[in-house]
């Protein structure tokens, strides 16, 4: 699949699900704020229509990647952000997305780690249960300053005691640190709902032995590509990252 943070940020919907099937890609995660322009302020029939337009293509399933976090000291903040979470859920409700991405994002200076990933993982107890109710997933993304890391996920996914908080695995060079890539993957493996993957061709990551491990855990999404500056044709190039994708588990 494409996450459009980067590649596919300025398309609108048709251009997205023009280049999507026209490549092979089968799963399209739309980051809020960009040009495809699928928001809150969206009303009922239009969020109907773009349902449809999903519902009518190759695609087999689209998400949502919000920015939303709750890392933040200020409660009045925290809370602007765990009800704006409850907004883009309903959004992804009504688009037919099965899941929204979140982040945690950092540790605040002078706030105890421990406080910090408490006060998370208690916000995504509660928009993790808002999203179960209306048939989204939750998905903390490994992302952040010092919260990119699996370990701290897992940590705050223990401190928010709920069975629908889930994981969007970010392919971070810091994902074998600590333990090492197969015990902190092991330790989530069973949250993993969502996949970020980043430049395929870093022989620094261990794509192939990810794979399998994903593979060997029944993992039934999708990887969306999160891919940053491309210097050539995109679709082109969507091409060459799919069949790297496949290649990398042997697929072709």
């Amino acid at each position: 699949g494409l996450m459009t943070y980067l590649l596919g940020k300025d398309w609108d919907i048709e251009t997205i699900i023009k280049n999507c099937t026209g490549t092979g890609f089968m799963s399209v995660e739309l980051r809020t704020t960009h040009a495809h322009g699928v928001e809150v302020t969206m009303p009922a029939a239009e969020r109907v229509k773009v349902k449809k337009r999903f519902e009518d293509s190759a695609l087999e399933t689209i998400s949502l990647a919000s920015a939303f976090q709750y890392h933040l000291p200020d409660q009045e903040q925290l809370k602007k952000n765990i009800e704006g979470t409850k907004e883009y859920i309903l959004l992804a409700r009504d688009v037919g997305a099965t899941g929204i991405r979140v982040f945690p994002n950092a540790f605040p200076e002078g706030v105890a780690r421990e406080k910090t990933m408490e006060q998370i993982g208690k916000a995504l107890a509660e928009v993790g249960e808002f999203g179960h109710n209306n048939g989204i997933e939750v998905r903390v993304c490994v992302h952040g300053n010092g919260t990119d890391s699996v370990p701290v996920i897992k940590k705050i996914i223990d401190y928010s005691r709920s069975p629908y908080v889930y994981v969007n695995w970010n392919c971070n060079p810091s994902d074998a640190e600590g333990e090492g890539f197969e015990y902190n993957f092991n330790s989530v493996k069973d949250r993993i709902k969502g996949v970020h993957l980043h430049e395929l061709w870093d022989a620094e990551y261990p794509y192939r032995l990810f794979f399998k491990l994903l593979a060997d855990s029944g993992y039934k999404g999708y990887c969306n590509a999160e891919i940053g500056r491309v210097s050539c044709e995109p679709v082109e190039f969507m091409k060459c990252y799919r069949g790297l994708f496949l290649a990398l588990q042997n697929g072709i």
